[in-house]
């Protein structure tokens, strides 16, 4: 139950994501966030948007995943996506913002461990 609940914050962090860079990239609220001028917003909101599109399809793979079963069948799927916004959420910290590791890596790599170990 902790694993599947941790699971399902993941997604719904990616969902955000997905809505703050695919829907609201220019907004001042998310150019505050991110620490972006209006400028820089407006000449990449096709990349956020992008951005934005992959983060959804992180979310719809962990869904995926609680509706097949976590724990059960549904395991393997969340094992490999998680770890996937792991390695993305390190990189992330490495190459963008350090805050990135706190907002995406942790959370996915607690996820990734309840599964692991079944709670």
């Amino acid at each position: 139950m902790i694993a599947a609940s941790l699971v399902a914050i993941v997604a719904l962090i990616h969902l955000a994501i997905l809505a703050l860079e695919m829907f609201l990239w220019e907004t001042a609220f998310v150019r505050a966030l991110f620490r972006v001028s209006a400028d820089f917003a407006a000449n990449t909101r096709v990349l956020a948007a992008n951005l934005g599109l992959y983060n959804g399809f992180l979310a719809a793979g962990l869904i995926l995943a609680l509706i097949r079963g976590v724990p059960g069948p549904g395991e393997q799927l969340a094992y490999f996506i998680l770890a996937c916004i792991v390695v993305a959420g390190l990189y992330g910290a490495a190459t963008a913002a350090r805050r990135i590791l706190y907002l995406q890596a942790v959370p996915a790599l607690l996820a990734l461990v309840a599964v692991l170990v079944g709670v």
